[in-house]
């Protein structure tokens, strides 16, 4: 097997072999025969070991057994516990996922703190296999089909070439040890149903059908390609990029085949799975929306909005001393006193300085926020104001005020207060402006 790896790192993966790679190593048969290859071609490697504490001394033991390995090479070697049920609680993840991001988080932590070049995990054929069953299982689309990708930015997988069976061969040629872990014997999840029960099943169905299985994959991975070639060049002609994010244009798309799996192809990237969804919104009324875990869908009219979802927290203010005349963030902003008003627009305002408190405060707007708009008696409610202008609900969100002593002094873009007007009476003016 050392040579068949060999090649394979020569012919898909040359770059490791000058690189100084991390190795994500269980304890298990997989990893340590990764790193064994990877030992034994002479590259440079260290392991890092995530102790999830779920299966109490069996996990602490795993870590002794690493630790050893390590001392034994003479290699680095990482090692961390997690408190994986807390987080996945938390977080509301399955223990499972809640596993998979933190030691991702942690692998990226090491790489960056001592330099390594690449992440090699030992995923491997039966894996890759597991993996399109699952999400075939789910209901996927194309993406899903395309398995576990041999790279994936600093993340290589070296063993996808070889299945489980050649891997335990070399592991009892070379009189290998390594940690059995308890829990994957058990059939409480897909995973290991699918590899103690059906997998098996299909190998003796057919001698050849993991190899088949990779040519089909192969298939459907050059498939893909020509999928996102086109998608890219239709992707150039409906997609703007504005202020607030992306928009789509539905006119463009109309008449192009296949609407439907265009229109998911578009808005995958953005985190949007639910083709149903999707699928409606070419046909909803204008305020139909709908939501990835990253960003927000919006049928405003003739097109789609897509905008990230702002990070949840108490909104941030900017405070303004008197006196300060320049500011950067977070809007690039002028205070300068003046004589005599000049040219007024969106983006420039003139105020009777007398009548301001300060620190002034800038901030976004919010909800149940008031004002007097310019040129107008009487008060009005932002939202009202924002209605009236056919704001869509992702410029909205972008909507910044100044104000003084709690008061809207300005709608930055839109609309000055009438109460802080400059007259006949004003001695002193400030001439306020924004960089849009």
């Amino acid at each position: 097997m050392l040579g068949k790896f060999q090649k394979v790192i020569q012919k898909k993966h040359p770059f490791l072999l000058e690189a100084k790679l991390l190795v994500a190593c269980s304890g298990g048969l997989d990893s340590v025969v990764l790193a064994t290859l990877l030992k034994e071609m002479g590259i440079e490697i260290g392991l890092a070991h995530a102790n999830f504490q779920l299966r109490g001394e069996e996990s602490d033991e795993d870590e002794s057994f690493v630790l050893d390995l390590a001392e034994k090479w003479q290699v680095p070697v990482f090692t961390e516990r997690f408190d994986t049920q807390e987080f996945a609680d938390s977080q509301k993840l399955s223990v499972q996922m809640a596993a998979r991001e933190l030691r991702y988080r942690w692998f990226d932590e090491i790489m960056n703190d001592f330099k390594f070049d690449y992440l090699v995990t030992a995923h491997h054929a039966d894996d890759d296999l597991e993996t399109f069953l699952i999400n075939l299982s789910r209901g996927t689309g194309l993406q899903g089909l395309l398995g576990i990708p041999a790279q994936n930015g600093k993340v290589v997988r070296p063993l996808l070439s070889f299945d489980r069976e050649a891997i335990l061969a070399y592991a009892k040629k070379e009189n290998l040890f390594w940690r059995e872990d308890s829990s994957n014997a058990k059939r409480d999840y897909l995973r290991n149903q699918l590899r103690h029960e059906v997998i098996p099943e299909l190998k003796q169905a057919s001698g050849t059908f993991l190899h088949n299985f990779q040519k089909t994959q192969q298939y459907l991975r050059d498939s893909g390609a020509l999928v996102a070639d086109y998608v890219a060049l239709v992707s150039n002609l409906v997609f703007q990029q504005t202020e607030q994010g992306w928009e789509l244009d539905l006119e463009k798309i109309k008449d192009l085949p296949n609407q439907n799996a265009l229109l998911f192809e578009l808005l995958r990237p953005f985190g949007f799975s639910a083709w149903e969804d999707i699928h409606s919104l070419p046909k909803a009324q204008s305020g139909k929306q709908i939501v990835s875990k990253t960003h927000r869908l919006l049928k405003d009219r003739g097109v789609l909005l897509v905008t990230e979802i702002p990070s949840k927290g108490p909104p941030k203010s900017k405070f303004i001393q008197k006196g300060e005349g320049l500011i950067d963030h977070p809007l690039k902003m002028s205070f300068i006193p003046t004589d005599k008003m000049g040219y007024v627009d969106s983006k420039v305002v003139y105020v009777d300085q007398a009548l301001l408190e300060y620190p002034l405060e800038l901030r976004k707007w919010q909800k149940g926020d008031v004002f007097h708009p310019f040129g107008m008696k009487g008060k009005k409610k932002l939202s009202k104001f924002f209605k009236d202008e056919k704001l869509s609900l992702a410029t909205k969100e972008t909507v910044w005020v100044l104000l003084s002593g709690g008061i809207v002094v300005w709608v930055i873009g839109y609309r000055p207060d009438d109460r802080f007007k400059v007259t006949s009476k004003t001695k002193n003016i400030l001439k306020i402006s924004f960089a849009g």
